[in-house]
């Protein structure tokens, strides 16, 4: 493979993580994520559609290669698009996960912010029809 024109090609994102596992739970219960590899306490990797959601514990190399004054979790977040922002947040609510916030509202549609057991972030979004 040798880059982005690879037909079915998955983008991959590097989350570190406290709790492989616990990540792993968060992922598949609630997001819709699929495992692929899991390989608890150091690394597990896990897709939905074209994203690969590497997911890397404190024992693992991508997380030991991370500089210290880069170790905590960023401003940065995978962005899932779903089709009801609001019955997702009713039922992440009902499921015990924790919402950074309420929805807000762009030109380019509705966002709601929810954290991952390790505090990293992840945006559902709806887009705002096209006029």
């Amino acid at each position: 493979m040798t880059g982005n024109e690879s037909e079915g090609a998955l983008a991959s994102v590097r989350y570190i993580v406290d709790d492989v596992r616990a990540a792993i739970d968060f992922y598949t219960t609630h997001l819709g994520f699929t495992v692929l590899n899991a390989f608890p306490p150091a690394f597990a990797d896990v897709v939905r559609g074209p994203l690969r959601l590497l997911l890397s514990g404190p024992t693992s190399s991508g997380a030991r290669a991370t500089p210290k004054d880069a170790a905590g979790c960023g401003r940065n977040r995978i962005h899932l698009v779903v089709d009801d922002l609001e019955a997702e947040r009713e039922r992440l609510r009902q499921a015990g996960v924790v919402l950074r916030g309420d929805i807000v509202s762009g030109p380019g549609g509705r966002q709601l912010l929810l954290a991952d057991p390790a505090g990293n972030l992840v945006e559902l979004f709806t887009p705002a029809e096209r006029r």
